[in-house]
């Protein structure tokens, strides 16, 4: 009797029992409904192998995917009042930061960092699109500004990659002011003759479009991307007209003049590091590969 307690009814109790299996294990592309594992998909830099839609990477992946050896030095910057209008609509702006905060574990929208791509030292700005739609405030104004001034001071060029819904309205005309303030200092980054490259991620709309977004020397864009300074529907409504296909994607804006190269993502790094010298950026050539000569039979 205490066999069948001790060792089979146990045996059988956990068979029964449900098993908790994590819900991120498999990624559903949005286009096609295909399901990609998660590792599979990390592998690929967050594209989905078969309809090459581009996912939306967090800033520490997209960190991870640019810099040479996944390496690099983060950039502080300076500490803005966190809820200037004390401002509150269904919840308290200090409390929606705090959530942000605490899901994505950074200050705000724009990540800063330095390091190497293909050996060629830059300085980088990623906004994170899940800090509170990668929205404009004035630390995400504060944050352009101090990447823009130390790629200026490093004599380095300065890449930043855009992933926006617009001017954070809790903010208000605050927020609005970081938009002639990132301005400026895109004009005295101009003045050190480096290369500014822009990469248009999805969505990159609203204020940030109106900014330093396309004030770029180069504009890249990642393949579908919805770029642009108002919303496809908020067009249509206003001018009450259906908008052609494609309207403010990627591909669109590149037949029609707005963006210069549309980029897959796993030719952004040798893309970008090719641009920076042609501009003037100097740093090691990229490691050539070893060549073993085949003995003679």
């Amino acid at each position: 009797m205490s066999w069948i307690s001790n060792v089979v009814r146990p045996k059988i109790r956990n068979f029964l029992v449900k098993r908790e299996v994590p819900e991120n294990l498999w990624i559903k592309c949005p286009e096609t409904g295909e399901m990609v594992f998660h590792r599979d998909l990390e592998a690929n830099q967050y594209v989905i192998p078969g309809s090459g839609y581009h996912m939306r990477m967090t800033a520490k992946q997209r960190f991870e995917s640019f810099f040479d050896d996944a390496r690099w030095e983060t950039i502080p910057f300076r500490d803005v009042p966190a809820d200037p209008l004390r401002f509150r609509d269904e919840r308290r702006y200090t409390d929606r930061l705090k959530d942000a905060r605490a899901k994505t574990g950074a200050i705000d929208s724009v990540h800063l960092g330095a390091g190497t791509v293909d050996n060629l030292p830059v300085v980088a700005a990623v906004q994170d699109f899940d800090f509170m739609g990668g929205s404009l405030g004035m630390a995400a104004g504060e944050a352009v500004i101090t990447g823009l001034m130390t790629a200026r001071e490093r004599r380095k060029p300065f890449v930043l990659f855009a992933a926006s819904g617009g001017a954070r309205m809790q903010e208000g005309v605050l927020a609005l002011m970081q938009l002639p303030r990132t301005t400026v200092a895109v004009e005295a980054f101009r003045e050190v003759k480096l290369p500014y490259i822009v990469v248009l991620t999805h969505p990159t709309t609203g204020g940030v479009t109106a900014s330093y977004a396309m004030l770029g020397d180069v504009h890249l864009a990642e393949p579908g991307a919805l770029i642009g300074f108002a919303g496809p529907r908020v067009i249509e409504q206003t001018i009450r007209e259906k908008l052609p296909e494609g309207f403010q994607r990627s591909e669109y804006l590149l037949e029609h003049g707005m963006v210069d190269m549309v980029v897959h993502r796993h030719q952004l790094r040798p893309t970008i590091a090719r641009l920076c010298r042609l501009l003037g950026a100097e740093g090691e050539p990229p490691a050539e590969p070893d060549i073993v000569e085949a003995e003679p039979v």
